[in-house]
């Protein structure tokens, strides 16, 4: 029929509704839906509405057959306008309902950023869209950085806050609107003079980060996912090192408050002079020396076998972040002794070591010369840092 056509996979069936469904043609609409459901006896049901243009009351009556037969279930690609009816009715409250997404092209666009979950583009001037892999489930994934981005902004972070969901080819993207923003990453790459300028602008806002306090359960707590990184590497070291390692995480003291997770010069914006933070999908809650450790694998740890990878990643030299990391934890600890400095640079080294090791071997680094060679350099680091490491605190 011209007005809904089915699909029918796994006992899902999907009805494709199109162009007008009103009183003229519903109950035809309905007749056709009762046969699909006749011959494949479903499990569950979809309704497309991908190239549905309007429907009634009478139109929404068939959803309401809908549901008694099967009780709550997807309608997806919905306009704004489908939308907004089935909105004023309830049936947003008594369906599962998903909006359509706009799409965009990211054909021609500079690269700003990339990470563990994709990249992000400048669109324009005005805006940057974070464009999720392809083969990743980014929609609870995009769901959730919104969600903690939000609370960051009320809690007083500078941020950009996620304002539209898009579809780019097979994926799913988050747009920002940034406006005129720059990377720190791109401001040092122009002039590398402007090291110590940028790094006491970071060092501020990662200042500010920390001192905000978290409400349990709020965010992740940190500790528990380093304790799975302990957890994770304890059949690849000595016994004796493995159980420390585990000891020395879970002594670590509760700490209420915030941490970015994933904090360098590409997740630090400057507009109009302001910082700004992006990419917060790995905010938590926890002792600052796991995110000093996060810092230090950024700049220097996954790059210490290959300082050519440096410029690739963030445009700038490695010799430049050697001075960033020196920098930070020289003005992040200015309060404190040269000792103690040192001591807490050989925690935060502890734990990028940890941290790199864990992913070079889960992304199967033990297949190639480059990752085994990062897994070894790593795990002297741990056996070497762990012989004066007593705690990881301050």
């Amino acid at each position: 029929m011209e007005n809904v056509t089915h699909q029918t996979e796994s006992q899902k069936l999907t009805l494709f509704f199109k162009g007008h469904i009103d009183s003229t043609n519903a109950p035809a609409v309905e007749a056709e839906v009762n046969q699909a459901i006749q011959e494949s006896t479903p499990a569950t049901v979809v309704v497309d509405c991908g190239a549905l243009d309007y429907i009634s009351s009478a139109g929404l009556r068939i959803l309401l057959h809908l549901r008694k037969k099967f009780g709550p279930f997807s309608v997806v690609n919905v306009s704004s306008e489908i939308y907004e009816i089935l909105d004023m009715t309830g049936f947003t409250e008594m369906l599962d309902v998903h909006k359509a997404y706009r799409q965009i092209s990211i054909e021609g666009c500079e690269v700003i950023g990339s990470g563990a979950n994709g990249k992000v583009y400048r669109i324009d001037p005005d805006t940057i869209v974070k464009v999720y892999d392809v083969n990743q489930d980014a929609l609870p994934e995009i769901k959730r950085e919104r969600e903690l981005a939000r609370k960051a902004f009320v809690a007083g972070i500078p941020t950009a806050i996620p304002y539209d969901v898009v579809q780019v080819g097979d994926a799913y993207g988050s747009v920002f609107e940034l406006l005129n923003a720059r990377s720190f990453a791109s401001l040092l790459a122009e002039d590398e003079h402007r090291v110590d300028e940028l790094v006491e602008m970071s060092v501020e806002l990662l200042n500010k980060i920390h001192g905000t306090r978290v409400n349990p359960g709020d965010m992740p707590n940190m500790r528990e996912t380093v304790l799975g990184w302990a957890k994770f590497l304890t059949p690849y070291l000595p016994e004796n090192e493995g159980t420390k390692l585990v000891k020395l995480v879970e002594a670590v003291p509760d700490h209420p408050y915030m941490l970015h997770g994933d904090y360098h010069f590409k997740n630090v914006m400057l507009q109009n002079g302001e910082t700004l933070l992006i990419d917060m999908d790995t905010l938590s809650m926890g002792h600052p020396i796991f995110e000093l450790g996060s810092i230090y694998a950024a700049y220097l740890g996954y790059s210490e076998l290959s300082p050519e990878k440096t410029p690739v990643f963030y445009g700038f030299s490695h010799k430049s972040a050697e001075r960033i990391w020196a920098r930070t934890i020289d003005l992040y600890l200015d309060r404190f002794s040269e000792k103690v400095k040192r001591n807490v640079e050989d925690q935060a080294r502890l734990i990028a070591a940890m941290r790199v090791m864990r992913r070079t071997i889960r992304r199967h680094g033990m297949d190639e010369a480059e990752g085994r060679a990062l897994i070894a350099i790593s795990k002297e680091h741990i056996t070497e840092l762990l012989q004066r490491v007593d705690r990881l605190d301050f």
